[in-house]
């Protein structure tokens, strides 16, 4: 019978819900709020509608975080949550976890998307972001020139480190056409390669002023710029793209230009205060010199006069040694013996060189008594031919009429032969 298979209305209610539940799950639903009450348990119901259709809603106390209090009829939501059925009734209902203002929460929604994304492709990681320079050389600054962000950019970096200087590559940082005009302007300042870091951003403003700076192209610029990038867009609170793929991300503007240069004055200090702990340290260096000196100083002095002392004593027992051997004595005998042995060379010497000069007459006389000259001398004469100068030994080797030399004991004779007689 048909009332066997029938169910109750709290069954089909709960089936429904169970189906609710399972089959549509958690989503965003956007709308308009009517109809808002607020009880004294603190949950909050209303109705979310459109041109077409409303669904109500309930907000329960311990679910509600950020400005609850500050929604009001009339107010377009982006709302989250699940979708589920108020079984005593019969009316399904959106449960809501978190709701937001509708522009703002799409927003919202966009950016997580994109940080989702940008994240998972590593563009986030900290091993790929540069160090910035202690000391730049020059600071590049991507903004509005007409903003209150350069001011403060310029103001902070004028009174940190004055003689740094800056490069300023205006772009537009609010509205559409804000994102090209800051990557044209990443792309400018990475082809000039005039700076060794670059400060991004602006001041303060909504989700929908800054959202130039959640941009996908422009988080890729800056992701793949060669040059060190610093972040500093709006308040410390807020956070864009820029932000998570930025080498380093500034609080503020300000902020930014106190990381990217030093602190002179702290520098100057910390040079004075080197440069004393320097002078110190050498003065203490110098004392502790001046004492090792000292101590070497008498170490060698009471060296040195022990060693003299040693000297002086092995001095004196070589003296009364050579004292016993009375080398005077020797000298004096060594002196006879040189005068003895003088005199017998003298002698000797004598001896041979008269010898020598007896000798050397005897061979003169024996010389000359076979020497041509010495038949000079007994009225021979040496005939030569006045021509060839060849001495004549017969008659037959002149002719009538030739001339002769014929060289005597004492000068010469030149004769003409008047006749040849031959002893054949």
């Amino acid at each position: 019978m048909p009332s066997e298979s029938a169910i109750s209305v709290s069954q089909l209610n709960r089936r429904v819900r169970t189906l609710l539940e399972q089959g549509v799950g958690r989503l965003w639903v956007e709308g308009e709020i009517s109809n808002m009450s607020r009880p004294a348990s603190g949950h909050i119901y209303f109705s979310l509608k459109d041109d077409a259709a409303q669904v109500g809603a309930a907000w329960f106390r311990q679910r509600q975080r950020g400005p609850a209090i500050g929604f009001k009829d009339g107010d377009r939501v982006l709302a989250y949550g699940r979708v589920s059925l108020y079984e005593a009734r019969g009316n399904y209902q959106l449960i809501v976890e978190q709701m937001e203002p509708a522009g703002e929460g799409v927003l919202k929604q966009r950016f997580e998307a994109l940080k989702k994304k940008l994240q998972a492709e590593g563009l986030f990681d900290e091993d790929r972001k540069q160090s910035i320079p202690t000391v730049p050389t020059r600071v590049g600054i991507i903004t509005s020139p007409t903003g209150a962000a350069i001011r403060d950019i310029l103001t902070v970096l004028g009174r940190r480190f004055p003689s740094v200087p800056v490069v300023i590559y205006p772009a537009a940082v609010q509205g559409d056409a804000a994102p090209g005009e800051l990557v044209a302007a990443i792309e400018t300042a990475t082809r000039r390669d005039e700076c060794d870091v670059l400060i991004v951003g602006r001041g303060g403003g909504s989700l929908e002023d800054l959202w130039a700076f959640n941009d996908e192209q422009l988080a890729r610029a800056i992701a793949a710029c060669p040059l060190p990038v610093v972040s500093a867009v709006g308040h410390e609170v807020d956070f864009t793209i820029a932000d998570f793929v930025a080498d380093v991300r500034a609080p503020t503007p300000s902020g930014a230009a106190e990381i990217v240069v030093p602190d002179q004055q702290e520098w100057q200090h910390r040079i004075a205060s080197i440069a004393l702990r320097i002078a110190r340290i050498g003065e203490r260096a110098v004392d502790d010199r001046a004492q090792q000196l000292d101590w070497l100083g008498n170490r060698l002095a009471s060296g040195m006069r022990r060693g003299l002392l040693t000297q002086s004593h092995q001095l004196q027992s070589v003296r009364g040694e050579l004292l016993q051997l009375s080398p005077a004595l020797s000298v004096q005998r060594s002196i006879g013996r040189l005068a003895e042995v003088r005199q017998r060379l003298t002698t000797a010497a004598r001896r041979l060189v008269s010898n020598a000069d007896h000798q050397v007459a005897l061979l003169g006389r024996a010389l000359h008594s076979v020497s041509p000259l010495a038949t000079l001398d007994r009225g021979y004469a040496i005939v030569k031919d006045a021509a060839s100068d060849k001495v004549l030994m017969r008659a037959a080797d002149v002719s009538s009429g030739d001339d002769i030399v014929a060289r005597l004991a004492s000068g010469e004779l030149v004769a003409t032969v008047k006749q040849v007689i031959d002893d054949d």
